[in-house]
């Protein structure tokens, strides 16, 4: 076949894509070589750049920190990537501006994007630009009707490398990949069906359910963390919960009445309640640290502070209709690929109004019209790629954390990748928070892949690059750590 008849085959083929605008970036500048482009335009405005990538559409610019400018984007993206044919969605997106002659950070959320401006640990360690993502169908990024069975990790990691492959027009310096919890989890996955997307990813506390029918790890978790007073006093007031189930459930549906809260997705408010009070101990080691052990109400505590610390562990709507609306996608992920976790329960025995395995499962928090089947291959296909094949990841852990108690662990494959684990740190443990001398040496790793210098110079942080102090953007990132979910 000649040059020319080829063109002209890619041309033709390429037109009802064009229409649907998911021709990828890459034949689209194939097809279209030799065309300037005002997003190839190193001159040209920041806006205009953006505004000029084919299926990218600027929605809204907020004011930010001086030195940066703030995006919100739409991107087109095809529901199946296998068959573009078959229609198209908005995908969300965000664009921190700091320079084209900056490293860029793409933050995998994993959940709903977050429109604040905010700036991640490695985009200030780099200074860089950040580009952040909202996952598939967390809304509004989800077509209508939703086909669930598109939901999955390698459409999420499909949908990150034609993001990153279109605006590499515009930041041509190297890459950085980055997210907390489930998107500690999605940097992976697209690291694994895309692995040289970006030079380098920093994955913070993210869990590595391999065998979703093996979860003595969790059990081993919580017989061991804090302290054994620490311990009991947290057994004893998620036990008083359910000793005192009349009276605060009583409190709990009058609660969600006035919210307006409706239970039809976890099947009553009753089943809510248990779930909720199943979830405490999990919530409270999550996202509390030592210290805060000498705040658990005492069993003899009044029903106000027992019930205030419910509230604050697990949310009194937390269970609701209308809360759970809002991650839909994350337990339909759980409860298909990436597994969730379980755990002895056995201190709460008698207690208990439903079969424990059914009621703490994924199954419970997404809508029965939506149909789930697990795939038990898909975690084990990445932590076989992690021990095998991974290079420059970092990963990040809280010791007290209980979401890393099934870890991503390297092997004997794993090049230029590093485990790092913070000394009582929660789930929203960063590089900062490691030893000293441990947090150098990552930070020093962050910067060698950003381009920013060789091995000693990152390492001692010396010479023409200095990282920028916490700023109100770093502010703002460690407040939404604070809440990883």
């Amino acid at each position: 076949m000649t040059k020319k008849l080829r063109g002209l085959l890619v041309a033709v083929l390429l037109i009802p894509l064009f229409g649907l605008g998911l021709a990828t970036p890459a034949l689209a500048e194939g097809a279209a070589a030799g065309a300037s482009s005002v997003a190839d335009d190193p001159s040209a405005d920041i806006k205009d750049r953006l505004a000029a990538i084919r299926g990218l559409t600027v929605t809204e610019e907020r004011p930010t920190t001086t030195g940066h400018r703030y995006f919100l984007l739409t991107y087109t993206q095809p529901i199946d990537h296998d068959r573009p044919w078959l229609g198209s969605f908005q995908q969300r997106l965000s664009v921190l501006h700091r320079g084209y002659d900056r490293p860029t950070v793409y933050f995998t959320n994993g959940y709903a994007l977050r429109t604040t401006p905010s700036r991640t640990e490695p985009a200030r360690l780099v200074d860089g630009n950040q580009v952040s993502v909202e996952y598939r169908y967390f809304t509004p990024s989800r077509p209508v009707p939703a086909d669930w069975s598109k939901a999955g990790i390698r459409q999420g990691a499909a949908d990150s490398h034609r993001i990153i492959t279109a605006l590499k027009r515009i930041y041509q310096e190297e890459w950085l990949s980055t997210g907390g919890s489930k998107g500690g989890m999605s940097s992976t996955y697209h690291r694994r069906f895309f692995p040289d997307d970006v030079a380098g990813t920093i994955a913070y506390v993210a869990p590595n359910d391999v065998d979703d029918r093996e979860d003595s790890a969790y059990s081993r978790f919580f017989r061991n963390v804090g302290t054994p007073e620490c311990r009991a006093a947290l057994t004893a007031a998620q036990r008083e919960l359910l000793v005192r189930r009349d009276r605060l459930f009583a409190r709990y549906t009058a609660d969600n009445a006035a919210a307006g809260s409706t239970f039809t997705t976890t099947g009553s408010a009753d089943r809510a309640y248990e779930s909720g009070v199943l979830d405490t101990v999990w919530a409270f080691w999550q996202y509390s640290l030592a210290a805060d052990c000498a705040k658990v109400p005492a069993a003899t505590a009044t029903d106000d502070e027992l019930y205030a610390w419910f509230d604050a562990q697990s949310g009194i709507t937390g269970n609701s209709d209308q809360s759970l609306a809002n991650y839909t996608a994350y337990y339909y992920q759980a409860g298909t690929e990436l597994g969730a976790p379980s755990f002895d329960v056995s201190h709460l025995k008698g207690l208990l109004h439903y079969d424990y395995k059914e009621l703490y499962s994924p199954r419970t928090y997404v809508p029965k019209n939506i149909a789930m089947r697990f795939d038990p291959s898909a975690m084990r296909d990445i932590d076989r790629w992690v021990r095998n094949s991974a290079e420059r990841i970092i990963y990040v852990y809280g010791q007290n954390d209980p979401w890393g108690a099934e870890p991503f662990r390297l092997g004997r494959g794993s090049e230029d990748s590093y485990v790092y684990t913070v000394p009582g740190g929660n789930h929203g443990a960063n590089i900062e928070k490691l030893p000293a001398a441990e947090s150098a040496a990552a930070t020093a790793k962050v910067l060698e892949w950003a381009g920013l210098g060789g091995d000693a110079a990152a390492g001692s942080l010396s010479g023409q690059y200095h990282v920028p102090p916490i700023g109100p953007l770093d502010e703002e990132g460690l407040k939404q750590d604070r809440v990883r979910l």
